[in-house]
């Protein structure tokens, strides 16, 4: 493509390709962050197999247990060493991706789950192939070789059984026909970015898990052989909430804790009535009304597949039926003020007012009643001032809240604040300074205590008079009728007392220029 020579051609072309790069900046954003989305997936996909790991081994402890023999021995101790060998691997590739993501610049300040140089594609290729100072090659190398060497070592626990090889995803793939590439680290690592190294270590990480798994599997199988065997049964309750109010449903899981998905030989009554049942569980439903405990026996007819025999298993339950516990609601804010009156409402649904017992203790904290579940709160020391519920069977409730003094009001002269200029007028029309609390939502009224008035009139010196009070005295009166355009007057070192106070404190000072 030619160079326009018309300066508006070329203006146009040139901010043309300015707007093509930030597009393509735009998408490499987006790139790069679905890096560490699908980083985030896989690891969400490592803890689903580690709980079904943690499961099966579960699973061959009891049949080891239930059955002792050598061989059960054997394939037990084969699964502990397949997971051992897997967590050992998996917190090694841990300490690669910290030491990545040191060297990205560590946490980013929008998200400091993302390293800052994520784009940087020379870390990569120096860290994992050609080798930091002083080391002859990069750390993808060893990665390399301790993929081989954990496939190989769990491939032997699993009596090196084709199906199992089969089932394992670690491996080190061969490179492609068409590359130019020399070695798997050159091929996994070489020029990529930062963010797209995490999910490549994390799928590592995610297929030691998996490869770990297809050989707990595989020894589960040799401990439990190819029959199900059931020989000592549970009946279990999973249930959200042993105590429900009075109107809502109570719900329970009820299952066998024996039970095994691949038999269906299994049934489930509740106080006679039979429930259905889907993968080994029954949902128990039940509306409540009234309070109470209540009562239900679960009965579950268990079948043995391989003799016939039906062996019944019963156990009683119960779940309580209660009301609202107390609650305490502050009626203006959720914090106590010194020197007012603070409201708040008290209930305890289900206790009478009158077994109600109300206590309170911190900060000079008192109460005083002054309607059905109202009381008014007075406190004298900043901190924290607790109250305390109980009676009519309700145990000891606290509940704690923070004690603050009143905020600092504003100073003003009239409505005129801070530094600003004033008519004349205006300014010989007031009668003095106030304390106003903004915002605050309590009745209660600061009081100026004093402050000095400092008059500057044009090439004179200055004149001070001190004021008691908010209004202003006769000499402080006598500077502001000499106001005149151009004067300043400072009213300095204002201070105030507040309800709760027990000295004054300071305001600030007001600086007002004549107009």
């Amino acid at each position: 493509m030619s160079i326009p020579k018309e300066p508006r051609q070329l203006m146009i072309n040139l901010m043309y390709l300015v707007l093509t790069a930030l597009l393509a900046l735009n998408v490499s954003a987006e790139v790069m962050n679905a890096f560490f989305s699908l980083d985030r997936g896989l690891k969400g996909s490592r803890n689903i197999v580690e709980k079904s790991n943690e499961t099966i081994m579960e699973n061959i402890n009891k049949q080891a247990d239930a059955y002792r023999k050598p061989e059960n021995e054997k394939y037990r101790e084969n699964a502990k060493q397949a997971l051992a060998l897997a967590e050992e691997f998996t917190a090694y590739i841990d300490g690669v991706r910290q030491k990545l993501f040191d060297k990205a610049g560590g946490p980013s300040k929008s998200d400091p789950t993302i390293p800052k140089d994520i784009r940087n594609k020379d870390i990569t290729t120096r860290m994992f192939v050609l080798g930091e100072a002083g080391a002859k090659e990069g750390i993808g190398f060893e990665i390399e070789r301790k993929i081989k060497d954990l496939r190989n070592k769990l491939l032997e626990l699993a009596d090196n059984d084709p199906e199992v090889a089969a089932s394992m995803p670690l491996d080190v793939e061969p490179l492609p026909a068409k590359t130019d590439k020399t070695s798997w680290a050159d091929f996994k690592f070489r020029q990529m970015p930062v963010a797209a190294c995490f999910p490549i270590l994390g799928k590592i990480q995610s297929d030691a898990k998996a490869s770990s798994s297809a050989v707990l599997n595989y020894c589960l199988k040799k401990v439990a052989g190819e029959d199900i065997k059931f020989d000592a049964f549970q009946p279990a309750i999973s249930a959200p909430k042993g105590y429900v109010i009075a109107g809502e449903k109570y719900e329970a899981d009820i299952f066998l804790s024996a039970y095994s998905t691949n038999a269906d030989n299994i049934s489930i009554s509740v106080d006679g009535r039979p429930l259905p049942i889907k993968d080994g569980v029954a949902k128990y439903e039940v509306m409540t009304s009234s309070t109470g405990v209540k009562s239900y026996k679960v009965t579950i007819n268990v079948k043995n597949p391989l003799t016939g025999e039906v062996k019944t298993y019963s156990k009683d339950f119960q779940y309580e039926v209660g009301r609202r516990s107390a609650s305490i609601q502050l009626d203006k804010m959720n914090v106590f003020y010194i020197g007012v009156d603070n409201p708040i409402s008290i209930s305890a649904a289900g206790v009478s007012s009158n077994e109600l017992n109300v206590s309170a203790s911190g900060a000079g904290i008192s109460l005083n009643k002054d309607g059905p579940s109202h009381y008014q709160v007075r406190v004298t020391t900043p901190g924290e001032a607790t109250i305390t519920l109980s009676g009519g069977g309700l145990p000891p409730t606290k509940f704690t809240y923070k004690v603050k003094r009143i905020p600092d009001p504003v100073p003003l002269l009239g409505a005129q604040r801070f530094d600003s200029a004033i008519p004349n007028g205006t300014f010989k029309a007031q009668g003095g300074v106030a304390a106003v609390l903004e915002n605050f939502d309590f009745d209660a009224k600061c009081e100026v205590a004093g402050y000095t008035v400092a008059y500057q009139k044009k090439r004179a010196d200055v004149v001070e008079k001190t004021n008691s009070g908010a209004r202003f005295n006769p000499d402080v009166q006598d500077l502001i009728r000499r106001a005149e355009p151009g004067d300043v007057y400072y009213f300095l070192d204002i201070r105030a007392k507040c309800p709760g106070d027990v000295a004054a404190r300071k305001l600030g000072d007001l600086v007002f220029k004549i107009r």
